[in-house]
């Protein structure tokens, strides 16, 4: 079965129409074959495709790879080089082949790790290549039934397990592919390090998954130095295999938590890592909420830059511990999202502490329930639903400012910013209320009393000194 996946489809051809080449990037086994394919068979005139994995294409172009291409971009309109990263020379090759003016064709270049691509793209295509993030399956690609949602999330996005025909071969498929990642993947990228140590390390980060990473604390569990697991964490995240979410901090003159967060990427990996079987286990399992929190950035980030927006995805969090668990920068602005497993969402400190900081307009609640609604003037609880809907998430997310009328759920936060409980949701609302001063921390001590007239001293029988009295 395959997906249509439109919205890579016509990023792909866009970024085609601009730029004589077009990286495709995502991780092992998510579609970018498959894309590319679908993609040249739907154009017109002759196109090559070379697959690096078959050893006839490597060993085509391994030989004489500048005149080999040079041939072909002269009679074909389109060159697909799949898992490019095994020949990381070739980049300096293509960059004269795409100078050429001769040259009639364009390239699709395919891979599924960044490390290898992206530095040799800066190093010698900078100006001439356009990439295209390709993510597993998203919710909107698939089904609308919420068992088919379930589905996507207990299983993950990479094709293979997704349509599994049982619960059990997905289970399998997910255990052989960690497997051959870590042991003939990772070798064939030029990294040296052991797969028992790299799966342990694997497994260490989807326990910690959804929580502030800590190279230190890893690095005791491992027995290696940080420096070490600050590689391994790079080798991970340049695959694709983990989201590295950093903090968004600002001059706000507050102490803000500095170190990223670590979720993995795929959350049927995450299960399978987790020996997590089926929804059953997961349900009863204390990552149930991590899990959803991370399925959650993953679909809204995909979605956004399927539909051809520049995402960038933070979080934010205090020293303190208030936290709003998804920050994106959309278009110049910020957007404060909170995920919650459950259908009744509420207001939170720290989303409200987070517009107040940032003089933010805008707040979401993300949500497992089937409706979106509002919970004040500004923020607004949004279904799981509306992740099928590409278009109206995003006509919500980027939906008009209020302006310059400040929300009363703000006003009532900074009220309460003393530590008095937060208003219930019901009882907010942007009426004119009246504020009663605050009262001062360290009061001023009491004046003394106003000193005695010389005749009430002299009243006393028992004054001493040069005041006794006469």
């Amino acid at each position: 079965m395959r997906f249509p996946r439109r919205d890579y489809s016509n990023a792909l051809a866009e970024c085609l129409r601009r730029s004589p080449a077009v990286a495709i990037l995502g991780p092992r086994q998510c579609g970018k074959s498959t894309l590319a394919r679908m993609f040249l068979d739907a154009q017109r005139g002759p196109s090559t495709f070379l697959d690096l994995e078959r050893p006839s294409d490597l060993a085509r172009l391994s030989a004489a790879p500048e005149e080999d291409l040079g041939r072909l971009q002269r009679r074909q309109r389109y060159i697909c080089i799949d898992e490019i990263q095994r020949i990381p020379s070739i980049f300096a090759l293509l960059r004269p082949l795409l100078d050429d003016p001769e040259r009639q064709a364009r390239y699709l270049l395919l891979g599924s790790a960044s490390p290898h691509v992206v530095r040799g793209v800066s190093e010698s295509l900078a100006g001439r290549v356009s990439f295209v993030d390709l993510t597993p399956l998203l919710t909107c690609e698939i089904d609308a039934a919420e068992s088919m949602r379930q589905r996507l999330w207990v299983r993950g996005g990479l094709p293979p397990s997704f349509l599994s025909r049982s619960t059990e071969a997905s289970w399998r498929w997910r255990e052989d592919y960690v497997r051959t990642f870590l042991e003939r993947d990772v070798p064939t990228l030029g990294f040296r390090v052991a797969a028992v140590t790299l799966h342990r390390f694997y497994t260490m980060l989807a326990h910690l998954h959804g929580g502030l990473f800590n190279a230190s604390q890893l690095a005791a569990g491992l027995g290696v130095s940080p420096p070490a697991v600050d590689r391994y964490l790079d080798l991970l995240e340049g695959t694709f295999m983990i989201r590295r979410l950093p903090p968004y901090w600002a001059n706000i003159g507050k102490r803000l938590v500095k170190a990223p967060k670590v979720y993995v990427r795929d959350s049927g990996v995450l299960h399978s890592l987790l020996g997590i079987h089926d929804w059953n286990g997961l349900r009863s399992h204390p990552k149930l909420g991590a899990s959803w929190e991370g399925w959650v950035i993953e679909q809204i980030v995909g979605t956004l830059r399927a539909a051809g927006e520049t995402v960038q995805a933070y979080f934010w969090r205090t020293h303190a511990g208030a936290e709003v668990d998804l920050l994106l920068d959309v278009r110049g602005r910020l957007l404060p999202i909170e995920i919650k497993l459950g259908h009744e969402p509420h207001l939170t400190r720290a989303l409200l502490q987070c517009c107040a900081d940032l003089a933010l307009p805008r707040g979401f609640v993300f949500h497992s329930g089937p409706t979106s609604f509002p919970l004040s003037a500004s923020v607004e609880a949004l279904s799981a639903t509306l992740l099928h809907r590409p278009e109206q998430l995003v006509a919500t997310l980027l939906g008009r400012s209020l302006g310059p009328a400040i929300d009363g759920c703000v006003a009532s936060y900074r009220r309460n910013s003393s530590g008095s409980a937060i208003p219930k949701p019901t009882a907010i609302t942007a009426r004119r209320t009246t504020v009663r001063p605050r009262r001062r921390a360290n009061p001023a001590p009491p004046k003394p009393p106003a000193r005695a007239p010389a005749t009430m001293i002299a009243a006393v029988p028992h004054a001493t000194g040069p005041q006794r009295a006469k």
